[in-house]
């Protein structure tokens, strides 16, 4: 491969065997927020970095797919909630598609959660809520970004800022951005991936049936 000199470096030879407890059915919490609820705080334990970050992928009406990490705020039994500008393209995809994927990808413990659901705006009390939570710098932010859309320069993004700052000084509150607010991920399946020697790796899926879960072994 052009460009690639050391042996190292090629992604072919990258393996490595994961050795981990093996996961069975029998083992698994009732619901998968619950479940999700006892891995999330392993990972945390973990020490892993940023155990909230998950890839969000979403896709426009006709198929086309988009991802992108974002981190997640908010989670209980109705779902996965994470914040952005309804104007960004994830944003504007799932006003018009609203199916959306989530994947949590805690590599340092050979683990994966992959949720598939339909995403919903979340009320702007709950919203309103959140963003008066947030560091003062990141409520500026955004409104000093309009996120997706095409800017000249950093210097132009720096400027608005900086008159944000101006007028919003600390202490000071900072209105919510009407085009900012939170999305929440209604599950219809959770996938809970352990990583194990030659590939073997246990893959069960919670899979929503009327309004319980059936939980299914999936071959790695």
């Amino acid at each position: 491969m052009a460009g690639v000199t050391d042996q190292d470096l090629d992604p072919a030879a990258m393996r490595k065997q994961y050795r981990s407890q093996l996961v069975d059915v029998d083992g698994l919490a009732d619901d998968p927020m619950a479940q999700f609820s006892l891995w999330f705080q392993e990972a945390a334990d973990a020490n892993i970095f940023e155990p909230n970050a998950m890839v969000v992928s979403t896709a426009t009406p006709d198929g086309r797919p988009s991802s992108r990490t974002v981190l997640l705020k908010q989670f209980d039994e109705r779902g996965f909630v994470f914040f952005t500008n309804h104007g960004s393209r994830k944003g504007r995809e799932l006003d018009a598609n609203p199916y959306a994927s989530l994947l949590f990808p805690w590599h340092p413990i050979a683990r994966q959660v992959i949720v598939t659901g339909t995403a919903a705006r979340i009320g702007r009390d709950e919203t309103a809520a959140y963003f008066r939570s947030r560091p003062h710098g990141s409520q500026l932010g955004a409104w000093a970004s309009e996120q997706s859309r095409v800017i000249g320069s950093r210097a132009e993004l720096d400027r608005r800022y900086a008159e944000l700052a101006e007028r919003y000084p600390e202490g000071e509150q900072v209105p919510v951005p009407p085009e900012w607010g939170g999305l929440r991920v209604v599950p219809d399946a959770v996938e809970f991936w352990q990583g194990h020697e030659n590939r073997l790796h246990d893959r069960l899926r919670y899979v929503r049936e009327g309004g319980k879960w059936r939980v299914e072994r999936l071959c790695p």
